[in-house]
């Protein structure tokens, strides 16, 4: 007669690896188990953490647990997610401070290490703790700063203000470069008759420098706006345009040519299309080629007119 006997294989409970770091306010616990199921985590009253799961850690598919006294006291409530390589826990601390150790025993157990990913020391969890109440702080301030339904239509006018103010004044500075070039001094005394046209259009636009601080649109003050635009526009319209004496002077170059200058470089051009394109690289690109186009042009007027000029001299002759 024989005897069939079974023996019941008890599963090993063993201690994971357990990984920890801390801010000022908060405890970060990492334990090393993957595919970790049935979990259960608990505070005790000591503050002790008690921690029990079925997972695969060190030593395979086993049930593991550990407990931590802290070395200070802890709120109850914890938070935890597991992944599939690991669960995360998360304790607040009853008192927002930095803690010398983590257990109330000094001696630190065998399965505990630091998290050396998260790891801060004090000065650096106090930096980070103030660049976080800052962010608050400033979304805090946003979210009662109330939106302007309006502030695309009026970035959208102002870039286009500044474009076609860009693009006359870069006319002017061109044309009367090139004549320069061409002509030499003689350019200096037609200057009125060939640039006038477009000065008064962009200096009349300019009377809108005025308005836009009124409406908010831009935060220059009013006054030296109002102070540049109409003493501008008092030596344009009144003493250029109303005294043909002085139409045919040198200042009138000089005068173009230093407010050209200024326009062009000093507007401020808006990075309305991100960082991948560089608009004011491109204003730039466009006055070099519509400089070399009127130059040619400029150059081509010039031989013709050199061509009359020689062939009438010699019906004279």
């Amino acid at each position: 007669m024989s005897v069939s006997s079974s023996s019941s294989v008890t599963m090993q409970i063993l201690t994971p690896h357990v990984y920890w770091a801390q801010r000022h306010g908060d405890i970060f616990l990492r334990v090393e188990l993957s595919d970790a199921s049935n979990l259960d985590i608990s505070l005790q009253e000591n503050n002790t953490l008690q921690f029990r799961a079925q997972g695969h850690g060190a030593k395979g598919d086993n049930e593991y647990e550990f407990s931590l006294e802290f070395l200070e006291a802890v709120r109850p409530e914890i938070s935890h997610r597991s992944t599939q390589r690991q669960v995360d826990i998360k304790i607040k601390k009853q008192v927002e401070r930095w803690w010398d150790r983590l257990t109330l025993q000094e001696k630190k157990p065998l399965f505990l290490a630091p998290d050396f990913d998260r790891w801060l020391d004090e000065s650096d969890a106090e930096m980070e703790l103030q660049a976080k109440e800052e962010k608050i702080n400033r979304i805090s301030v946003e979210s009662r700063v109330r939106k302007d339904p309006y502030l695309g239509l009026k970035r959208g006018y102002l870039f286009m203000y500044n474009l076609v103010q860009f693009l006359g004044f870069s006319w002017i500075f061109v044309n009367m470069t090139v004549r320069l070039f061409i002509l030499g001094q003689d350019s200096f005394y037609d200057t009125f008759h060939t640039t006038a046209d477009m000065m008064y259009f962009c200096q009349m636009m300019a009377v809108l420098e005025v308005v836009n601080p009124l409406l908010g649109l831009v935060k220059t003050g009013f006054f030296p706006a109002m102070i540049q635009v109409a003493g501008r526009n008092v030596i344009l319209f009144v003493i250029f345009g109303s005294l043909e004496e002085m139409q045919n002077k040198s200042v009138v170059f000089f005068v173009f040519y230093l407010w050209s200058t200024i326009e062009i470089f000093s507007f401020p051009l808006p990075a309305l299309l991100g960082h991948s394109l560089s608009f004011s690289y491109t204003l730039q690109l466009y006055l070099v080629l519509m400089f070399l186009g009127l130059f040619i042009n400029f150059r081509h007027l010039y031989k013709q007119r050199r061509r009359r000029y020689r062939s009438k001299k010699r019906k004279v002759h």
